[in-house]
Order: C-alpha cells, then sequence, then structure tokens
C-alpha cells in the first residue's frame, strides 16, 4: 500500500513536472516527509534507535530523495519538451552553469541544519513566490506585442547562483524561480516552463551527489536502502511513477491556455504549501 501511494504521487510529479517544471520537490518532499514521520515518528526519542533516527532525518530525507527523482524527471521532461520545440538555448546556457554553482553552497548548507529549519523555510518560500506571482505584474498576464527580453549578465551570475544554493537547499529544483524569471521576461508560459527542466538538472545532480556523500558524517547508514540521506527504495518507486505520469501529460503541453497555465501553476504551489502546513 505505501509503495503504490509514493507510485502514485511519483505520477503526480512526472505530469506537473512536464506541465509546469516543477514536480520532483513540491509534490516528493511533502508526500514522502508526511510518510516518514507517520511511520517512524518526527524527532522523536532522546536517545534514538535506528528507526527513531529516519523520523528526526525526515525532511532531510525527503528532500535528498526529492532531488535524485528530480534527475529522472528533468531528463525525461527535458527530451520531451524536445521534441516539442519548446527549449530556448539562450534561457539555458550560462544560466544553468551558475546554477550549479549555487546549487553546491545550497547543499553544504542544508546538510547542516535541522531538518524543522528546512521544513519552515520550505514553506516560507512557497509563500513568499505565491504572493510575489500573485501582486507582480508579468506573470498572471502578458502583453503579446512585446518579444522576450534577454537575460542580462547580472541576472545570469547572481540569479543563477542564488537559485541554485536556495533549489538545493529546499530540494525543490528551482523551477518556482526560473519560470517566474522567465515568464517576466516575456516568455509564454509553456515556453518557461519547459526550460525549468534543464535548469533543474544543475540542481538535482549535485544536490544528489551531496546527500549521498553527507553518509560521510553519520555515524551509522540511517538503514540499508539510505544511502547518505537517499531513500533509495522510495526513489525506485517515486521515479517508475514519475515517468509513466511525464509520458502520460507529455501530449497536453502544448494544448493548456497561457493564462490558465499560469493560474494553475500558483493554485499547484498553495496545495503543496497547505499540504506542509499540515504535517
Amino acid at each position: 500500500m505505501l509503495y503504490l501511494l509514493l507510485a502514485l504521487f511519483g505520477g503526480l510529479s512526472g505530469v506537473t513536472t512536464v506541465l509546469f517544471g516543477f514536480g520532483g520537490g513540491f509534490v516528493v518532499v511533502p508526500v514522502l516527509y508526511g510518510v516518514l514521520t507517520a511511520m517512524h515518528g518526527a524527532n522523536s526519542g532522546a536517545t534514538p534507535g535506528a528507526i527513531d533516527l529516519i523520523g528526526q532525518s525526515a525532511m532531510h530525507i525527503a528532500v535528498a530523495t526529492s532531488t535524485c527523482v528530480m534527475v529522472v524527471n528533468a531528463i525525461a521532461a527535458t527530451r520531451k519538451h524536445q521534441r516539442a520545440g519548446t527549449l530556448l538555448r539562450a534561457y539555458i546556457w550560462p544560466l544553468a552553469a551558475y546554477i550549479a554553482v549555487g546549487a553546491l553552497l545550497g547543499a553544504w548548507a542544508a546538510t547542516r541544519v535541522s531538518g524543522e529549519l528546512v521544513r519552515w523555510a520550505f514553506i516560507a518560500y512557497l509563500a513568499v513566490t505565491i504572493l510575489d506571482c500573485l501582486l507582480r505584474q508579468g506573470f498572471l498576464a502578458q502583453a503579446d506585442a512585446h518579444a522576450p527580453a534577454p537575460l542580462g549578465r547580472g541576472v545570469v551570475v547572481g540569479g543563477g547562483v542564488v537559485i541554485g544554493a536556495i533549489a538545493t537547499f529546499l530540494g525543490v529544483g528551482g523551477s518556482v524561480m526560473t519560470v517566474p524569471l522567465l515568464r517576466r521576461r516575456g516568455l509564454p508560459m509553456a515556453q518557461a516552463a519547459a526550460m525549468a527542466n534543464p535548469l533543474t538538472l544543475p540542481v538535482a545532480i549535485v544536490g544528489t551527489v551531496a546527500y549521498m556523500a553527507a553518509a560521510r558524517s553519520l555515524p551509522a547508514p540511517l538503514a540499508p536502502w539510505i544511502i547518505g540521506y537517499v531513500d533509495l527504495l522510495a526513489f525506485a518507486v517515486l521515479a517508475l511513477g514519475s515517468l509513466a505520469g511525464i509520458r502520460l501529460a507529455a501530449p497536453l503541453i502544448p494544448r493548456i491556455p497561457d493564462r490558465l497555465h499560469a493560474r494553475i501553476y500558483i493554485a499547484l504551489l498553495a496545495l503543496v504549501m497547505v499540504s506542509m502546513l499540515l504535517i
């Protein structure tokens, strides 16, 4: 039953990845955190055993496994968008390189703070992003007459490092920042969401390696199926589900009206934020 649940939510993460540019973090993190705390408890035990350690590390495991799932999601979704012709190289490189630099910083910071701090940072960032999309012009609606504007050097360098650091720290892939950024540069929602997938790859790869390497700082493995903080069993089930979801949703890429696409994006962020508050 547990793995069926993970497979279903993995499928949902695949759908949201290919259509909205996010899914690994915003779907996987709340679900896996909820499953782990329900099974093992959260922050339990003054002198914990192995099971208690999993509960205490639930948020770190959820974020780490999320980054691993995002590698699969980002590659599969990028291939789908490449075939659909929705990717623009000028908005991917060199922004992706600076995102990778920031990802190193974010992964280092995330393994040195408490899981509860990461959880509240995750919620706070969602709230800020939702308000920004609703209150600032340029996200919900765009003027059709204006051609997309290029990314300036400061945005590429400074923005890339900040996106990478925050995304890896929270395990969200960066799409929550790259989609609004590209949207306000004048890109249609379908293309802004498409670009989020290749831009997620550096965050996902760097984050996965860093969270696996964290095994060296742990006194003992959390479980035989967990490397560092990456839950390999959960990853396998979530990844298989996500690939099925990506395949199912790919035909819908060009069919969603732009304004509706933007509104659904915000609604999904709000749903994830509420779920994290209730866990």
